[in-house]
């Protein structure tokens, strides 16, 4: 079960809000706790034993830690907590990967292991190291109700594909929380918003990479329009689940941090970085890159730092060559930034460094959704004209006509522009007066022409669901 699709929309989501808000203040714990248990259930069923099992565990661990805090007990307890948690993502996401290379290496016949990814392994396993290392470090207490903990980490609104929710985050709103019919309405609005960036945008961008794939015409505008296509689309894609996350938070009295600050206006990859997935990005900070040492560190180790956090970064994201390749570029690439082309990006105009931070974005995702790094390189040489191919064809001019309205609108919704233009227009009183009294109706037919395409669509895929 997805946010988007009409199960969740029309059926799941009412349900739960009608129980949430008539059930009394002190049992709406359970009530989410539940819903969250069945939500995983309705997309996972044979592994929602594995995650009751994850739950207990660094339920167990936590109690453990805090009771024997500032000793070498609790290191070695926290130390087994992390091997465990990375022991079962390593299992069930990088078992075949492992099975393949070592076959390769030593010439092997080893067979495939037939296990299935368990949806959100990646997103939950990091929210629970991260609850754990936190009572470590003494900066949160250890949660002694184990259904509160279990609610933290299997809260429905980010469990499946974040933001990575931080413990610190919300373990005092597990414990109380503020309702206001602002909060409601503000959460009402950017689930709307949400849905109809991944509806209205992200799945129809996301055709246009499969049409490149499958092209019997191929030209370099050809393979231009996927591999923008597509990194429009997974910004929309996983940015509209945060979007919807955060929404759905609110609503239900929880306050969850920002995942997107408009990566695509960036002018170095740098800045690209802290406004891109910023709770995976501030997770690998604070828990791999600064105890290893950050930057505060000789320059060698710096490197080796970088390099493991980024090959840590790619390998997150997937378990192929293609991910780990893409990670480590996106180290060297910031190395690279940060020793000797920082200061040059500050001195040329604006516009150039936009367009030097857009082409390595795209070329980057490009490896990303290949299938393979050959399968990566060949689109690269057909984008750079090296296929022995027109630059232009019928069918990619086709294309181009048929969606460039849709990325027109999706390059202008990739920037703040209209979030200040809407505010501009808010310091009009007249204006903010219609503004307010449509604003309900607004959202209402916006809801309405989101349930058409979804109605009429069977493409509808969460990029983020495989990590």
């Amino acid at each position: 079960m997805v946010f988007s699709s009409i199960t969740f929309l029309y059926i799941f989501l009412p349900i739960v809000l009608i129980l949430y808000f008539i059930t009394p203040h002190k049992l709406r714990n359970y009530i989410l706790l539940l819903a969250s248990l069945f939500f995983y259930f309705c997309g996972e069923p044979k592994y929602i034993t594995l995650f009751i099992v994850s739950i207990i565990i660094n339920y167990v661990y936590g109690v453990l830690i805090e009771k024997h805090l500032g000793t070498k007990t609790a290191k070695y307890v926290v130390v087994s907590a992390i091997i465990i948690n990375l022991l079962i993502l390593g299992v069930f996401k990088y078992s075949n990967f492992f099975i393949k290379n070592i076959s390769y290496i030593f010439n092997l016949d080893i067979k495939f292991v037939t296990i299935a990814l368990p949806i959100g392994i990646s997103f939950y396993t990091f929210q629970a190291m991260s609850y754990i290392i936190d009572v470590y470090r003494g900066e949160v207490k250890a949660q002694k109700n184990i259904l509160n903990l279990a609610l933290y980490i299997s809260l429905f609104p980010q469990l499946i594909a974040g933001p990575i929710v931080r413990y610190r985050t919300v373990n005092e709103e597990l414990e109380s929380r503020y309702y206001s019919f602002e909060d409601f309405a503000y959460g009402v609005r950017r689930f709307v918003i949400g849905l109809a960036k991944k509806v209205l945008l992200a799945n129809p961008l996301g055709e246009l990479w499969g049409f490149t794939l499958y092209t019997e015409q191929p030209s370099m505008l050809t393979y231009w329009l996927g591999a923008i296509g597509f990194t429009l689309q997974i910004y929309f894609d996983f940015s509209a689940y945060s979007d919807m996350a955060i929404g759905l938070g609110r609503i239900f009295g929880f306050h969850f941090l920002e995942n997107f600050n408009y990566p695509y206006i960036s002018k170095s990859i740098t800045e690209f970085w802290r406004r891109w997935h910023i709770s995976l990005g501030t997770w690998f900070r604070d828990y791999l890159y600064i105890p290893l040492g950050g930057n505060k560190t000789t320059k060698l180790k710096w490197f080796r730092n970088i390099f493991i956090v980024w090959f840590c970064t790619g390998f997150w994201h997937g378990a192929d060559w293609n991910f780990i390749i893409w990670g480590i570029g996106f180290g060297i690439i910031l190395v690279v930034e940060k020793l000797f082309f920082i200061k040059f990006l500050e001195r040329i105009p604006a516009l150039f460094c936009h367009l030097y931070t857009l082409l390595i974005i795209i070329f980057s995702f490009v490896l990303f959704n290949s299938s393979s790094i050959s399968d990566a390189l060949q689109y690269m040489r057909g984008m750079l004209g090296l296929l022995n191919i027109p630059v232009l064809s019928k069918e990619a001019l086709y294309y181009l006509n048929s969606y460039k309205i849709l990325m027109i609108l999706a390059v202008l919704c990739s920037t703040p522009i209209p979030f200040r233009i809407v505010k501009k227009k808010w310091k009009d009183n007249k204006v903010l007066s219609v503004i307010s009294n449509l604003e309900p109706i607004i959202y209402i037919v916006l809801l309405i022409v989101i349930t058409g395409f979804l109605i009429d669509s069977s493409f509808n895929p969460f990029l983020y669901f495989r990590f």
